[in-house]
């Protein structure tokens, strides 16, 4: 019994904050495939933004593997969405508002 628990705690845990880290990723890199041919909606792409970098910051804080993180679905989602936060930029005066897809790290140092 205590085999079974252990487990179990071993897949929540360990697995399944991976396979929904994995998941969620997967998923907006189809949604953004499927439009590749269009540009984001400023909204759009301030909110996937938000998303991809909370996603990404919380769940390395849950312990998902770096590995996991920085898969090469990842990095197809974040080259798309810093063309996409270029091309905002420079067709919306100030429209980003500051978010963008820089590195939460840089954003730490950039506050000192």
């Amino acid at each position: 019994r205590l085999s079974v628990s252990l487990c179990f705690m071993f897949i929540v845990v360990f697995l399944f904050p991976q396979r929904w880290y994995t998941t969620t990723i997967k998923v907006i890199c189809v949604w953004l495939t499927d439009r590749m041919d269009l540009q984001l909606h400023l909204y759009q792409l301030k909110t996937l933004i938000k998303i991809v970098k909370k996603s990404y910051r919380d769940f390395r804080l849950q312990g998902v593997l770096e590995g996991t993180l920085n898969s090469k679905t990842y990095e197809t989602v974040q080259t798309r969405l810093t063309v996409e936060e270029a091309t905002a930029s420079v067709s919306e005066s100030g429209g980003l508002q500051g978010i963008t897809m820089k590195d939460s790290d840089e954003e730490a140092e950039d506050v000192k």
